[in-house]
């Protein structure tokens, strides 16, 4: 058995012999626990790919301004998988284990890091408030009028509503250009 003297030596020492670009639990673009459900909260590093994995499906929370103690206490209340860059952050012990490390710097490199970790919930695409991550409803075509503008409501059928900020969504000419996007991104070549 190790005395305490030995103990902290040996912490001191794994601690100190940690390779900040690839720690253990990243060694195979892994972690330790997949959670339920595939939830993420994405630290304040990386709005852009919280915004594109929305567009996907994936349930992921972001705050811009989100400190790394309230990141933390988020993720273990929502039984959340962080999503972060941050080399400090994962070296806390109530993160270990909850942690996906990404190592692109680009969102597009981000986004396929991601997708090839975690496969893309299967018929959600624009299915979540880009805003705010709420899943969207189905919205009644008369219940819109007024509330888009007179061409979009006269050319679309289908619209849905975010009913936590209220942002309206149909399928117009920017849907088709996010595909593009999302089918260039996850190509390689570019985002």
């Amino acid at each position: 058995m190790n005395t305490h003297s030995e103990r902290k030596a040996s912490e001191q020492k794994s601690k100190s012999s940690l390779c900040v670009e690839d720690p253990p639990q990243l060694a195979a673009g892994r972690f330790s626990e997949e959670p339920e459900g595939k939830r993420f909260i994405a630290d304040a590093m990386l709005g852009k790919l919280a915004r594109w994995m929305r567009t996907l499906g994936y349930d992921v929370e972001y705050e811009k301004s989100i400190g790394d103690e309230e990141l933390v206490k988020r993720a273990l209340d929502e039984d959340r998988l962080i999503i972060t860059r941050d080399t400090l952050l994962i070296k806390r012990r109530k993160v270990r284990g909850r942690f996906f490390f990404v190592k692109s710097d680009e969102a597009a490199g981000q986004l396929k890091e991601i997708t090839g970790q975690f496969k893309p919930p299967e018929g959600l695409f624009l299915t979540r408030c880009l805003r705010c991550n709420t899943a969207l409803i189905d919205a009644d075509k008369k219940d819109m009028e007024g509330k888009v503008p007179p061409y979009v409501f006269k050319t679309q059928e289908h619209f849905s509503v975010c009913t936590r900020c209220g942002r309206i969504y149909w399928g117009g000419t920017h849907r088709a250009r996010m595909v593009e996007e999302l089918e260039r991104m996850l190509k390689g070549e570019g985002g």
